[in-house]
């Protein structure tokens, strides 16, 4: 018996270091399941993304983060979509009160300090035009940039002296903060303009059209997306405002759509914005919203708005 015991205890002591080493691999392989790459990893995705800003991104904004969160890798990811306009977008995020700012403006446009629009990193997701816009029974459908000017300045106040109705001009304008505005006041007008005692000042895309179709002698501006039979919508200078005329820099109204995060995004932010540049968003959700892929462009145009083709 006592000669045998040697032998027992050598056999336990291989059993013992063969169990050991089948507990490591398990492990290990648990680990490359639970931490890799690949769909496994994508399933695990989860957060909070606010994003807040324009009024003229966030229909585009809205129906992806919809989409995007009915995929199953990406149901565990809940997304948030706020107006409030540019420069409150660019100031939440820089905040850190947001995840995303939604803009239609470069964000050294908006930001006063040079230093918290380098924080920024900026994610072009699409263009937008944006199209002069009046009530229909003003008789007007052409405006020159002078006429334009002239109105949103205080100059021409009935739609009698540019050749439509004896009828008072009401400005649908939007605040300082949005982008729209911005836009509109860069290439439309070419100046910033002060508001003019007598305007209606709205913040919401949605309103300044309901305004506009509903108010006799009412002029506002709204991008594409936006546009329907119920308002005129002008041409400038003679010039249509179409997504043709935009991507061949003709219609010079427009401005890209960003949506800015205060440094590199996490995980679950940029599997969103990585859904954005999708072609199932920009082939369908974008131009059905009446946006413009980027890709399309045949111009580019930088923050001082310079263009180069």
């Amino acid at each position: 018996m006592f000669k045998k015991l040697p032998f027992i205890l050598m056999t336990l002591t291989f059993v013992l270091v063969l169990a050991a080493c089948g507990s490591k691999n398990d492990a290990g392989t648990n680990g490359a399941t639970s931490n890799g790459s690949g769909e496994g990893a994508a399933a695990e995705l989860s957060g909070n993304i606010l994003a807040v800003g324009s009024t003229a991104l966030q229909p585009l904004v809205e129906q992806a983060g919809q989409k995007f969160m009915a995929l199953d890798e990406y149901k565990n990811v809940m997304v948030q979509v706020q107006g409030g306009g540019s420069g409150t977008g660019l100031t939440q995020v820089s905040e850190g009160q947001a995840t995303i700012g939604n803009s239609d403006v470069f964000a050294e446009e908006k930001l006063k300090e040079e230093a918290k629009a380098k924080e920024l990193v900026d994610h072009q997701v699409a263009v937008v035009a944006i199209a002069p816009v009046s009530n229909k029974d003003a008789g007007v459908t052409d405006l020159t940039k002078e006429q334009l000017v002239d109105i949103f300045s205080g100059k021409i106040t009935n739609w009698k002296d540019v050749g439509g109705k004896d009828q008072a001009i009401i400005i649908v304008n939007r605040p300082s903060s949005s982008g729209t505005r911005a836009t509109f006041e860069n290439f439309a007008l070419g100046t910033k303009v002060e508001d003019i005692q007598g305007s209606i000042q709205e913040d919401s895309s949605g309103t300044v059209k309901k305004l506009v179709a509903e108010t006799p002698g009412a002029i506002g501006y709204l991008a594409l997306s936006y546009l329907d039979d119920s308002l005129q919508v002008l041409k400038y200078g003679g010039v249509e405002a179409t997504v043709e005329n935009v991507e061949a820099g003709t219609y010079p109204v427009w401005a890209y759509q960003h949506m800015y995060t205060k440094g590199e995004p996490d995980a679950a932010t940029k599997a969103f914005l990585d859904y954005m540049l999708s072609d199932e968003i920009q082939q369908n959700d974008v131009k059905e919203l009446g946006y413009i892929p980027v890709s399309g462009m045949k111009v580019k145009r930088d923050a001082a708005g310079n263009i180069t083709e």
